[in-house]
């Protein structure tokens, strides 16, 4: 339901370009794309919580949860409901 969003936002923040288009729900985050890294986690939270509305505290934050593209939109669409 917010993939395509949670997708848009990956792409922004982490200037993906025309190759962030083949990010699937399946695809990996940590550890998979390069330009994840603490730093542009940091960002990718704060582009998410203005986007959607969101507070993300920092006990919410793990690894699970950027572990796919997937589990990141399932993420906000926890905070969401």
């Amino acid at each position: 339901m917010y993939f395509n969003d949670v997708k848009q936002i990956l792409i922004d923040v982490l200037a993906l370009g025309p190759e962030g288009e083949a990010i699937t729900p399946e695809s990996g985050l940590l550890g998979t794309i390069p330009e994840l890294d603490s730093m542009a986690v940091v960002n990718l939270i704060a582009a998410l919580e203005s986007h959607f509305g969101i507070v993300v505290e920092d006990d919410e934050i793990s690894a699970s949860t950027f572990e796919t593209a997937g589990s990141l939109a399932d993420f906000v669409a926890a905070k969401l409901a």
